[in-house]
């Protein structure tokens, strides 16, 4: 609710009239004052704040009401976290096996060593 400065409430068509002549001096394209609503939720969504917290910012009896209105950007969120986890996989396909490392060779364990059947039992393991 708006107001002027002794309380009283503003008259919604003149809120509208105010707002649509600021947009037109901004440049903007054409938007309605509730359209800024959806803006800002939109925004709080794709910022990654919780469902819970948008609903009760947005004034909604339900987060299920959040959801589904906003559905279409948890919709794009989850394309885009698709999109990174694939970009990562492609990634580190990559890099070279051990970070381009040469892998160590295990020294060879001479035939009368006495822990010749331990490194065995591991290596069968």
């Amino acid at each position: 609710m708006f107001t002027r400065p002794d309380g009283s409430p503003l008259s919604p068509p003149f809120l509208t009239t105010t707002f649509v002549a600021l947009v037109a001096q901004t440049g903007l394209p054409p938007v309605r004052l509730h359209d800024l609503r959806h803006g800002a939720a939109t925004l709080m969504l794709l910022e990654g704040a919780e469902l819970k917290v948008i609903s009760d910012q947005l004034g909604h009896s339900s987060v299920v009401l959040t959801a589904d209105t906003y559905l279409s950007v948890a919709v794009e969120l989850g394309l885009k976290s698709a999109e990174d986890a694939a970009r990562l996989v492609l990634k580190a396909g990559t890099r070279p096996p051990n970070g381009g490392r040469k892998r160590r060779r295990a020294a060879a364990i001479p035939p009368g060593d006495p822990t010749r059947l331990i490194h065995e039992y591991k290596r069968a393991a």
